[in-house]
């Protein structure tokens, strides 16, 4: 079984992690309301989906 041969540093361990990073989720307009919505899902708002109604929404 492979086992290292000495500890590896903070440094070295940090280096490797620079690219594993949080980044920011992009956001697009709902065409038909223009809220913002995730790309490539329902709007959450108005129940549209590329210009298509496709759930009804209830309003409060």
């Amino acid at each position: 079984m492979a086992v290292p041969k000495r500890k590896t540093s903070k440094s070295r361990r940090d280096k490797r992690r620079t690219h594993y990073k949080a980044e920011m989720p992009t956001w697009s307009t709902c065409s038909n309301c223009s809220e913002p919505t995730r790309p490539h899902n329902i709007c959450e708002k108005c129940g549209h989906y590329n210009g298509k109604k496709i759930i009804e929404i209830k309003e409060d």
